[in-house]
């Protein structure tokens, strides 16, 4: 039975060897790391339960040289595995699992964060948008006004020019007038020169006539 189970243990040993280079503790007490394969007053340090080694060495008669931080030494192979015990993985799958909790705890955070930051673009985009729309309309107007204001101009330089025509329209009468005005004292200037020349001579010939006669 012995022989049996040392076979067995030779062949895990060779297997462990075979398959990987690091083991790891698998007793849930801590497992003396021995100067020599042997048992008494060798031990080197204890290795607590999952600790991971790299193999040295594996013997035929169930010993195992591993070396662990630094320190070599031997251990008894059936209390090695090529997988960490179950104890240790849960204990590594809790320290994943508060660590995934915690990265969740931040992404739920940053999510909010930034449900803020987009509730917060919105806003300004809706004030943004409600400006352009006012932008336009103004634009809009200020096109309209000046589209009335051309056409303003454009008839303010239509008056310009009716006032301009008006002007030189009224100079060419005054001018008009004046030459008339000059003419028509001229004329009776000369009528009355002719009068007055007449009245005289009537005025000394009609006498000399009426005296004549009497005579």
């Amino acid at each position: 039975m012995k022989l049996k189970l040392l076979i067995t243990a030779l062949l895990l040993t060779s297997s462990l060897v075979s398959a990987q280079s690091f083991v790891y503790i698998t007793d849930q007490v801590d497992i003396p790391m021995r100067g020599e394969k042997v048992f008494g007053d060798n031990i080197i340090r204890s290795l607590s339960s999952g600790s991971k080694l790299a193999i040295l060495q594996a013997t035929e008669d169930g010993w195992t040289q591993v070396k662990f931080e630094g320190s070599t030494g031997w251990i008894i192979s059936r209390y090695l595995s090529n997988n960490p015990p179950a104890r240790a993985q849960l204990e590594k799958l809790r320290q994943t699992y508060n660590a995934n909790k915690l990265l969740i705890n931040k992404l739920a955070k940053r999510k909010t964060e930034l449900e803020t930051e987009v509730q917060t673009l919105k806003v300004k985009n809706t004030k943004l948008s409600i400006q352009t729309n006012k932008s336009v309309a103004e634009k809009q107007h200020i096109e309209a006004v000046y589209k009335d204001a051309l056409k303003l101009e454009h008839s303010n330089e239509k008056l310009i020019t009716a006032n301009l025509q008006l002007k030189t329209e009224i100079q060419l009468l005054k001018n008009n007038s004046t030459t008339t005005q000059d003419s028509s004292s001229r004329n009776w200037f000369i009528t009355g020169s002719f009068v007055l020349f007449f009245g005289i001579l009537i005025g000394f010939i009609f006498p000399n006539f009426v005296n004549r006669r009497r005579y």
